[in-house]
């Protein structure tokens, strides 16, 4: 991986210019616009690692004791295990995508489904959403540590936010490091949590007990566990990427689903029926102290990282598209960074969790035609195929897929004005369906081709209806 002040080609997947140099010292670009090549892949443990660290945070905790306030132990068992099938499929399917072609979503999208122009429309949406998220959940941290050990939350939010942003400037190799450090802390804590207040009462007791407060439906439960990470699930190629094998996909997101939803979310149900209450603080401090709230806050900064990584991901692929710059990812990391710790200290970022939610059911979508092409119609994955093995990308991407577009725009709506069932999950089904369906009828159809260049790219063939795309039949 390219380091400090190494102009080798191999990360960027672009020649070094005069102007790139200085960017070049920011950190690692981390294949932003090139596929993982197969010996800078990582080993079982470490990825292992990565996937536990994801398990774990405030909000997990906030999650499992807000359904165990308003349902029994037993529905709220059933609940987890309906979100975690559900979030393991679609991180299966799009993950597996990832690991193979070692290609992080923005980028995948370009011969998944979208073509050139459509993933940059991908790019900006899951770039804002994952941003936003970012400041949201810097402003839960900021304030948590603000009552905890005092001082204005906006010195915290600042605190966090930038020392999270250094972090992400490194890449990913350093984010394993630092989950190393954090997740076996997280669960070691857990442990202590668990035995702690479990020892002064009876498991059984608590198991039987009636929900405490108002109830929950099994069907909202279910919404809020599956919904509330789907778009954590879209973007699983920016992490398994960098996995070996299909297997490892499974196992590690699989170890994953099962810590968070049946030892952290669990554990929160019972700690829920322990103290009737749903403030994260309040459990924590309750059981394992100050200790307890600090390592969960650094949990929560783990799992944040991979918002700003994300987003600065599909900025680096829009600003290509676009507008044919090549950025380096660490200098746009920096601008997100600063961007989403600002907007938190002053307050904004919490305003704009409705709109947030609104983007939530617009990625799964993307998360339905990945799957529906690459799994199933297979038309314009055949670059891909052919270059695989050699580790580079296709010389040329499909330009317009206007058909996905349609599809993304109807499965939107479904999953925002259908009140039935899990609206991400909806909106996922629905774009899956259309497109299995409409690709296998011949009505996908990619318009133009576009060649690949480091810098920018350049139109070889002009985008008129019938213009066939690399790799289609």
């Amino acid at each position: 991986m390219t380091r400090h002040g190494t102009h080798a080609p191999d990360e960027a997947g672009a020649r070094s210019t005069p102007g790139e140099t200085g960017a070049r010292n920011l950190g690692s670009d981390d294949y932003a616009l090139s596929r993982v090549p197969r010996d800078k892949r990582l080993g079982f443990g470490t990825m292992l690692l990565q996937w536990l660290a994801q398990s774990g945070s405030i909000s997990q905790f906030t999650l499992g004791a807000t359904i165990g306030v308003g349902m029994s132990f037993g529905d709220a068992f059933l609940a987890f295990t309906l979100g975690a099938v559900v979030l393991e499929v679609v991180i299966f399917a799009i993950g597996l995508a990832g690991m193979r072609e070692g290609l992080a979503t923005p980028l995948l999208t370009r011969w998944v489904g979208f073509g050139r122009n459509g993933s940059a429309l991908v790019s900006l949406v899951i770039s804002i959403s994952l941003v936003g998220w970012f400041g949201v959940q810097n402003t839960i941290f900021g304030t948590s540590v603000s009552t905890l050990v005092g001082g204005p939350s906006w010195l915290w939010c600042a605190v966090a936010g930038l020392a999270i942003t250094v972090l992400v400037i490194f890449g990913f190799r350093y984010m394993a490091v630092f989950a190393k450090i954090v997740t076996p802390l997280f669960f070691a804590m857990v442990a202590w949590s668990v035995t702690d207040a479990l020892s002064k009462h009876s498991l059984t007791d608590l198991i039987h007990s009636p929900a405490p407060g108002q109830a929950i439906p099994l069907s909202v439960a279910a919404t809020a566990i599956a919904g509330g990470y789907m778009t954590g699930a879209i973007v699983a190629p920016e992490m398994t990427r960098y996995n070996r094998k299909g297997s490892h996909v499974f196992l590690q997101s699989a170890a994953s689903m099962i810590l968070s939803e049946y030892i952290v979310g669990l554990t929160g149900v019972l700690l829920g029926h322990l103290v009737g209450s749903s403030e994260v603080s309040r459990i924590v401090l309750s059981t394992s102290g100050v200790f307890g709230v600090l390592v969960v806050l650094m949990s929560t900064a783990k799992i944040n990282d991979w918002n700003l990584y994300g987003s600065s991901l599909g900025v680096v692929n829009f600003f290509q598209v676009v507008f044919g710059k090549r950025l380096h990812r660490g200098a746009v990391t920096i601008v997100l960074g600063i961007a989403g710790t600002v907007l938190s200290a002053v307050g904004i970022m919490t305003h704009f969790t409705d709109f947030l939610s609104v983007l939530g059911v617009a990625v799964p979508p993307v998360g339905g035609i990945i799957v529906a092409e690459y799994w199933v119609v297979r038309r314009m994955r055949g670059p891909l195929d052919a270059t695989r093995a050699a580790g580079t990308l296709p010389a040329a991407s499909p330009t317009w897929v206007p058909m996905s577009l349609v599809i993304w725009v109807a499965a939107f709506c479904v999953g925002k004005f259908y009140d039935g069932g899990i609206p991400a999950l909806n909106s996922l089904l629905t774009a899956f369906v259309l497109y299995s369906v409409t690709g296998l009828a011949g009505w996908v159809r990619a318009y133009g081709s576009t060649t690949l260049d480091d810098g920018d790219a350049t139109e070889t063939s002009s985008s008129v209806p019938g213009t066939a795309t690399a790799g289609a039949p």
